[in-house]
């Protein structure tokens, strides 16, 4: 066991490395980039936590994992109860653990960082959970006694997937609904392999299947059953609907119907869920990039992915188009970095305007206008403005664009006493997460736009908070000003 500290000696201490594949090496390969602290490196890194009596990390947590107590028993030597401590709260650690964007939640609130490197609270995340998984001992939480009461999950990403466990957790029967032919939602199709091996979120899977919570897949509510039937027929006391925003936005330029232009989407759903990427074993077809020119259209962590993926797809060239500056680029500060390391291009504050393509249809150049920084936006971000006679044409292969996503129409078309707003995204109640149709919840993106893993998951944590009292209440309450924002 490792003595503790006193906090100057601490504060000393600098912040352990996470090592990582060579970036030669992995900008041609799938494997994870990150390869996980060592004991020694976890246990020095745990010496760096000030064990402050009100820690804000747990507060800046959207899912609240007991920080501090998880990192006292990583220093006490006690890996198998560190991992069930954060199980208490989170029931993906070892996605969290390498996903979650820390550096904005509890990192970010860490003390430590104010002047110096806040503790390393995702990597010791990730550290115990690989722990637990390679000791063959997770001790999954205690079930509370079955209430009897049925509850329909629509949509098995991350909002979705915590949800389920808490509710599990509370007693409850619940069965996650899944349009594709795998579990995992975002986590499987989004989030590449060198970033988020599969087998990760399989385990994590198999792990809630333990604790009780039935999957169904290839059914799309909807389509092959309405939230109607799911009550009326099926016997749901409840619905939780966590199906995501996964329509894909487009530039609306001239020449996005060409031959070689892919949404981020449709590029990472064939490259991981599909696995294109082992073309040796599955024969998914997606666009040859191998030898070509690929350009990303986008800034966020969904272009990163996608950039990432077409170097290691032989991409002779890949490059990230982006109508602001490097400073504004809202992808995490990690996978810039790490895109930069293996080779990707940066062309910063330009903007396609036009895909151009050749005689059968297949693109061939874009062309492309420079931008300048105005004012800033809603976002808070300086608005990027076109440079009047600035377009230059630059030759081009594969265009991936990656601007965003929207909200999928599906079960808000079949469900018409259920409100959305003008975008399309389900309205709910931003402290219940109920919506105006009694006995069903929303949550994550379909509800607040495509954000992050963890705020997905905190906020499928609140839903089952509200949904447990739901079924043991049965008071339906909505506060009528929220449900119309």
């Amino acid at each position: 066991m490792a003595e503790p500290l006193p906090p100057k000696e601490r504060v000393k201490i600098p912040r352990q490395a996470m090592p990582e594949q060579d970036a030669d090496a992995r900008a041609r390969n799938f494997d994870e980039v990150n390869l996980g602290l060592e004991v020694v490196a976890a246990q020095c890194e745990a010496q760096r936590c000030l064990t402050c009596a009100d820690p804000k990390c747990v507060k800046g947590c959207p899912v609240g994992v007991k920080v501090r107590d998880f990192v006292e028993l990583v220093l006490a030597g006690d890996f198998l109860g560190a991992a069930s401590k954060i199980r208490e709260d989170n029931v993906l650690p070892a996605v969290t653990g390498r996903v979650c964007p820390q550096e904005n939640q509890c990192e970010g609130a860490c003390i430590m960082g104010k002047r110096f490197d806040s503790l390393a609270i995702g990597n010791l995340e990730r550290f115990v959970a690989d722990y637990e998984r390679e000791s063959g001992q997770v001790a999954l939480p205690q079930r509370a006694p079955l209430t009897g009461k049925k509850v329909a999950i629509v949509g098995s990403g991350p909002a979705g997937l915590s949800c389920a466990g808490d509710l599990c957790l509370r007693g409850h029967d619940v069965t996650v609904f899944e349009a594709l032919h795998e579990i995992g939602g975002v986590l499987l199709y989004g989030i590449p392999e060198f970033r988020l091996p599969k087998d990760i979120v399989r385990q994590e899977i198999d792990n809630m299947r333990a604790m009780g919570i039935e999957f169904q897949t290839n059914v799309v509510v909807g389509k092959t059953v309405t939230i109607d039937e799911l009550m009326q027929e099926e016997g749901f006391d409840a619905v939780f609907v966590a199906t995501g925003a996964g329509l894909p936005r487009f530039l609306d330029i001239p020449g996005e119907h060409l031959g070689g232009v892919y949404s981020a989407n449709e590029f990472l759903t064939r490259v991981n869920l599909m696995k294109a990427y082992d073309s040796s074993h599955y024969d998914s077809p997606i666009y040859q990039c191998r030898d070509r020119h690929v350009a990303v259209i986008g800034g966020g962590n969904t272009a990163m992915d996608s950039v990432r993926s077409a170097m290691r797809l032989g991409a002779a060239k890949a490059s990230i188009i982006y109508r602001r500056s490097m400073e504004e680029m809202p992808a995490r500060q990690e996978e810039v970095h790490h895109a930069q390391d293996e080779g990707v291009q940066f062309l910063d504050l330009h903007n396609p305007v036009e895909f151009i393509g050749d005689e059968q249809g297949i693109l061939k150049s874009v062309r492309l206008v420079k931008m300048a920084l105005g004012e800033p936006d809603e976002s808070g971000r300086r608005r990027p403005v076109a440079i009047e006679g600035s377009e230059i044409e630059m030759p081009l292969d594969v265009a991936i664009v990656a601007v965003g996503t929207g909200a999928n129409p599906l079960v808000q078309s079949t469900t018409p006493d259920m409100k959305t707003n003008r975008w399309g995204y389900i309205q709910a109640d931003e402290e219940s997460l109920r919506t105006s149709k009694v006995g069903v919840f929303a949550g994550g993106d379909i509800v607040s736009g495509a954000a992050t893993v963890i705020l997905a998951m905190g906020a499928g944590r609140t839903a089952a908070s509200s949904i447990d009292d739901y079924l043991q209440t049965g008071v339906w309450e909505t506060d009528p000003a929220a449900a119309e924002s």
